[in-house]
């Protein structure tokens, strides 16, 4: 069995890094919720982040999208600027009962572009009804957000990403609580998007999913566990010790959250 990569970052990228963690610790209320992270995922990457509730993987992301600044450390962006990332996040944090239909919803991915106050262009519209389409939601423009399954909502989403048309795109938990059907269209989607050179990362539970269709994983349990390919980092001797770390119970238990360590390089 391989042995656990480093717990105290990831590893270097080998192509041109899309982002860099220096000694990142990042939390709420000055609690720690992933601490000492440092390494860089390289532009193309379509890397999972797994890991027991709790383990900082959503968190992760926020910082990376600019939504949490972080308590200790950085996060560098090469060549991007926070504006060009696409940012999925859970279903859970939408209000559904706004009264808006489908075609203004998804229209929304185009707001950095087009600003509160300015009117749709015809190519915007027409990029809008192809965003529908590639998402299996044609012909439902004018349906109330409210009226649409889980599995048409995260769709809709999808479709406002695609909008973004963003060299990074970073999705969270989205393929939770919908059907298969869409989860199958979907990850197709999430596949084209790695075709086409965009580096996608995604914050995902289902462990066999990301087996078929992650070739990368990042397993947190608010450090690093492992990183790497995806069947030498989801090994029962990782996953247990990920499992240990979230309860409290790893080697490094006793130890201060914020601890310090060394670099990987």
């Amino acid at each position: 069995m391989n042995a656990p990569l480093p717990t105290n970052g990831l590893v270097p990228a080998r192509a041109q890094p899309i982002l860099r963690f220096e000694n990142l610790t990042l939390g709420y209320n000055r609690h720690p919720a992933v601490h000492h992270l440092r390494g860089e995922v390289a532009a193309g990457s379509l890397l999972a982040i797994v890991g027991p509730n709790g383990a900082g993987k959503s968190t992760l992301l926020k910082a990376i999208a600019g939504e949490l600044r972080p308590l200790q450390g950085r996060i560098e962006l090469n060549g991007l600027e926070r504006r060009q990332i696409a940012y999925l996040t859970q279903s859970t944090t939408l209000d559904s009962s706004f009264p808006m239909v489908v075609h203004d919803f998804v229209a929304m991915g185009l707001w950095r572009e087009i600003g509160a106050f300015s009117g749709l262009s015809r190519t915007q519209r027409g990029n809008i009804e192809h965003a529908l389409g590639v998402v299996g939601l044609a012909g439902l423009e004018n349906r109330a957000i409210g009226t649409l399954s889980g599995g048409q909502l995260q769709r809709a989403l999808f479709a406002r990403v695609l909008l973004q048309d963003s060299p990074l795109v970073l999705l969270d938990e989205p393929f939770g609580a919908i059907d298969a059907a869409s989860v199958r269209d979907l990850a197709t989607l999430v596949r084209r998007w790695h075709s086409e050179g965009r580096t996608v990362i995604a914050v995902l539970h289902d462990l066999e999913h990301v087996r078929q269709e992650y070739p990368e994983t990042l397993l947190l349990a608010r450090e690093v566990v492992a990183r790497g390919d995806t069947a030498s980092v989801l090994s029962e001797e990782n996953l247990l010790r990920a499992r240990r770390l979230a309860e409290g119970r790893g080697d490094d238990a006793h130890a201060p959250v914020c601890h310090a360590v060394g670099n990987v390089e």
